[in-house]
């Protein structure tokens, strides 16, 4: 099975105002772009470490703005020409439909109660007009299925927590739940998911 070298893209406004994203095409930020750089080191350190070059894996990211920034970033630093990696759109966030773009509280204050509702259930609860986790497991799934070599990949929280499902990392309740944060590389391999920071 090909080895995912997975970095979530670096830091948006719209992260640090808590406000969902999902298709939005959002810019990285001065930390964003801290974080991918930063990524690209620990990618070059581990590289070395197992004896490989940056230019043996492939590199595919999200079409999405911070997803293609924080790829070109890494390859940058890798010493890879920062363009020359290809996108696919399986590994777009989650969609959020009409939520997109509100915080909690605003989602709350428009549909009292609707995001305890979620939290019981968030595999399988998609907003109006967007995806639930079970939606976005499937079509991750289907990516990695054409997956033949180990591979860098900048994309999202979600796709992330959809991989932590696919490869039973955890049950894929608890999946939806799990915390991926900027400026970590995730290495999944054989069913195991390591992160270094």
């Amino acid at each position: 099975m090909p080895v995912l070298y997975f970095v979530r893209h670096g830091e948006t406004d719209f992260n640090v105002a808590q406000r969902l994203q999902g298709r939005y095409q959002t810019s990285l930020n001065a930390r964003g772009r801290q974080q991918a750089v930063f990524c690209g080191d620990l990618l070059g350190d581990l590289f070395t470490r197992g004896e490989r070059k940056a230019g043996d894996f492939a590199y595919v990211s999200s079409p999405l703005t911070r997803a293609r920034e924080t790829m070109e970033l890494v390859r940058g630093t890798l010493g890879l020409e920062p363009h020359a990696y290809t996108t696919d759109d399986r590994l777009m966030e989650i969609s959020y439909g009409s939520w997109e773009g509100l915080t909690l509280p605003e989602i709350e204050a428009r549909e009292p109660g609707v995001l305890a509702r979620r939290d019981r259930e968030k595999w399988d609860f998609a907003p109006l007009g967007g995806e639930s986790y079970r939606d976005v497991a499937k079509r991750v799934a289907e990516w990695y299925t054409s997956v033949a070599h180990d591979t860098v990949v900048a994309a999202h929280g979600g796709v992330a927590r959809a991989l932590m499902a696919n490869f039973q990392i955890m049950p894929d309740e608890e999946a939806t739940h799990a915390e991926v944060a900027h400026g970590v590389v995730y290495v999944f391999s054989a069913g195991t998911m390591t992160h270094y920071a």
